[in-house]
């Protein structure tokens, strides 16, 4: 153990000097919100790597592989919900959004909403909404508290500190373009580590074929606890009925939409180029996933005995691997956490800076200042803001919690609940939606989940978004036929004018 502790410092301090001279590099050509938000027009590819990385994140490669360990062959529905269901999402949004924007101009989701409905409530909601996202970060922060605590030797708490001053600090100097660069990096690391985690199990676990390898998995599964190899497991939390499957599907298409990813959207320089953007991110992200199979190998070579449910991926590789890649996973799991939480920051820190003080404050006469003052203000509060995002995701995980994707889906599913019918309705509708009926979405939508699920009502935090999310579909559809807008547009032509 004390090798893998050496390789892992060694590993650890070149990636975290590298990230350092991006993040500098970035910082220098950081001058505007705008920079700081999107990154100022990038290219297809880079973009289409940043968001594998953005969406996947730390959970991908700790939290989700510990659901395989402990639910078994259920959890690769999953598999399936990330690579149709987010896909899908992106299809259908995407190429819109960025049409619609090219008139627009704006930078983030609340700006979007706001400038396309007209509406102050809608920018504000939105923007206070994002603020769910504090526990997508927190649970990035868990992974790489266990992280630095398994393999650095650390307590949990020291680990959590010190991974929240890494990215409070790399997000505070680069913004956006150092985001979306490192995140390009990370995601082939992670990309390569999916592949070579399931390959591994293969040739481990050899019986002569794959078909033969797979079924000699599954009977040692079945001989530990039958439900490990149920289509549905009764004891999974998300996937034990078909109506659970379904709605972690909905809610991984619903999650294409959210603002850390949609800023890389915003982010591409020319709208020709979103379908190799699109391609790109599939194909990496297909590859990635296939690390879930890593879950349901260590469950066959350790049984129940892994030191902790998010930690039975790194208990299989330390199991089945030298040293030297152990302290490479591990670089990469830090990695992953910070691709995501760097990403989810600028989306928070924006929100502050232009959705609410720019877009709302300055601009309607709340706040009097020059144009040239409030871009320099703009971009202090955007800066200003991330730490304070950190210490608040830290104390919602000072306590490690049991299955950190729980912690990371309260945030998604919030968000997906409050902002999908005003996105819909914005880039599908024939008729533009009155505001009152994007307004009363927002507020249903996000009210119906915090019920659902925090009543008991729907156990699965995905469950409950997904049906909360199409509750506030449903709500924006009713109320605009019920208000009966005036004027029929295309939502390609509107652009908010």
């Amino acid at each position: 153990m004390e090798q893998i502790t050496l390789y892992t410092w060694i590993g650890f301090s070149i990636f975290l000097l590298l990230m350092v001279a991006v993040g500098y590099l970035s910082s220098k050509r950081m001058k505007t919100i705008s920079d700081f938000a999107t990154g100022g027009g990038l290219g297809p590819y880079v973009l289409g790597f940043s968001f594998a990385a953005t969406y996947l994140s730390a959970a991908t490669f700790l939290g989700y592989p510990g659901w395989s360990y402990e639910w078994g062959l259920s959890n690769l529905w999953l598999f399936l919900a990330m690579i149709a269901g987010g896909p899908v999402g992106v299809l259908m949004v995407a190429k819109r959004i960025r049409k619609l924007n090219t008139k627009q101009k704006s930078l983030s989701l609340p700006d979007w909403l706001g400038d396309f409905y007209k509406s102050d409530i809608i920018r504000v909601g939105t923007a206070l909404i994002l603020l769910f996202n504090i526990f997508y970060i927190a649970a990035q922060f868990v992974a790489g508290a266990r992280i630095f605590e398994y393999l650095l030797g650390m307590s949990y708490t020291t680990g959590l500190i010190l991974i929240t001053v890494i990215v409070v600090a790399y997000v505070f100097a680069g913004g956006a373009l150092a985001d979306i660069y490192t995140d390009a990096i990370q995601a082939v690391l992670m990309a390569v580590t999916g592949v070579v985690i399931f390959i591994s199990g293969i040739v481990i676990f050899w019986e002569g074929s794959i078909s033969n390898t797979f079924r000699g998995i599954t009977a040692n599964l079945a001989s530990q606890n039958s439900n490990l190899v149920s289509v549905f497991n009764p004891e999974s939390l998300h996937f034990y009925s078909f109506g659970a499957v379904f709605g972690a599907i909905a809610i991984q298409w619903a999650f294409a939409s959210a603002p850390h990813l949609f800023n890389k959207v915003l982010g591409l320089k020319h709208e020709k180029d979103l379908g190799k953007m699109i391609g790109t991110y599939v194909v990496v992200a297909a590859l990635c996933v296939l690390v879930l199979f890593g879950g349901l190998y260590s469950r066959v070579a350790l049984g129940a005995s892994a030191a902790a449910t998010d930690l039975a991926l790194v208990d299989y590789i330390i199991w089945a691997f030298p040293a030297v890649f152990v302290a490479l996973f591990g670089v990469v799991i830090l990695a992953a956490a910070m691709s995501t939480t760097d990403g989810i920051f600028v989306s928070i820190s924006t929100v502050f800076a232009n959705d609410i003080y720019l877009k709302f404050l300055v601009k309607r006469g709340y706040i009097r200042t020059s144009d040239e003052k409030a871009q320099r203000t703009a971009f202090h509060i955007s800066r200003l803001t991330v730490p304070i995002i950190g210490l608040l995701a830290l104390l919602i995980v000072i306590r490690p919690p049991e299955y950190m994707g729980d912690v990371m889906w309260i945030g998604i599913s919030g968000i997906a609940a409050g902002t999908m019918g005003p996105i819909l309705q914005a880039v599908y509708a024939k008729r533009k939606a009155p505001a009152r009926a994007a307004e009363l979405s927002m507020i249903v939508g996000l009210g119906s989940y915090l019920f659902l699920y925090f009543s008991g009502i729907i156990p699965s935090t995905m469950s409950a978004g997904a049906a909360a999310t199409f509750i506030g579909i449903a709500t924006i559809n009713i109320a605009s036929w019920m208000l009966q807008p005036s004027r029929e547009v295309k939502p390609a032509e509107e652009g908010g004018s």
